[in-house]
């Protein structure tokens, strides 16, 4: 069996016990973000399976769009990436 060379770690282990690795990620042509690619591209970042800078670049994200969706999920839970919830989170 061979491993592609990826950069940083292959896996990481989540504060709830489960492994995430980069197969998790969403895949670099994703065009039709929900709630859920939304929140492995947060979880990848934040735990350090990817870096900011290439998460940006791989997935053509703002950095303004990546801070909102970091920080809905930190202040409402990863329910607030959901589309149909943005009124319901949005500050005013």
């Amino acid at each position: 069996m061979y491993l592609k060379k990826v950069e940083g770690p292959r896996a990481i282990n989540l504060p709830d016990g489960t492994v995430m690795t980069q197969a998790d990620l969403p895949d670099a042509k994703t065009r039709r973000w929900v709630a859920s690619r939304k929140a492995a591209v947060v979880r990848g970042v934040l735990y350090g399976l990817i870096s900011e800078e290439t998460a940006l670049q791989k997935y053509q994200l703002s950095e303004d769009e990546f801070k909102e969706w970091v920080r809905a999920v930190s202040v409402h839970g990863e329910a607030a990436l959901k589309a149909t919830a943005l009124q319901k989170y949005r500050q005013l």
